[in-house]
């Protein structure tokens, strides 16, 4: 089970978009755009929306592509399927903290050992002004104090975090 919350995560790493500008509608199309390159194993794109903080985390950008890239291809050979990945919704876009900032709601669907996994998670977008796109961090990594305070230190906001959901049922 362990290794399909892995997976459930990678997979929802990739709403971490590409955004050209602070509205709600770009977040959405490019948000879609990054799904569809974490299932065509695109890592590169998934990690330039990435919070950079969270790549740090990973070790930075050389071993987060590493661990994408691995955690996929062996999640595959083990029989994952991706059936379905969505992006669902955008929230309100915010100014707070001088930041632009939003929550992105994604769907999964996969099966693996004889599993079906239904996954809703939530994404806080934070709007990269110098770059022009949007970084995602998982919502629930900011629910987290003390991994709040190592994401985004002194983080508030008055956006509502979402619980996550994920379903499993035996096929």
């Amino acid at each position: 089970m362990n290794k399909l919350k892995k997976i459930v995560l990678l997979a929802f790493i990739t709403v971490s978009t590409i955004a050209f500008s602070q509205t709600k509608e770009s977040a959405l199309n490019d948000a879609t755009a990054t799904v569809k390159a974490n299932l065509n194993m695109d890592f590169e794109t998934v990690v330039k929306h990435t919070l950079p903080a969270v790549l740090d985390m990973m070790g930075g950008k050389e071993a987060a592509l590493k661990v994408l890239k691995s955690t996929m291809e062996s999640a595959k050979a083990q029989g994952l399927v991706i059936e379905k990945a969505d992006v669902i919704s955008v929230s309100k876009i915010t100014k707070e903290q001088g930041q632009s900032r939003c929550i992105m709601k994604g769907y999964t669907e996969m099966t693996m050992s004889g599993q079906r996994v239904k996954s809703t998670i939530h994404f806080v977008g934070i709007y990269n002004d110098v770059d022009n796109y949007w970084w995602f961090v998982e919502a629930k990594q900011l629910k987290n104090e003390v991994l709040a305070n190592k994401i985004a230190p002194n983080f508030e906001t008055s956006l509502e975090i979402p619980e996550d959901d994920v379903q499993v049922e035996e096929l």
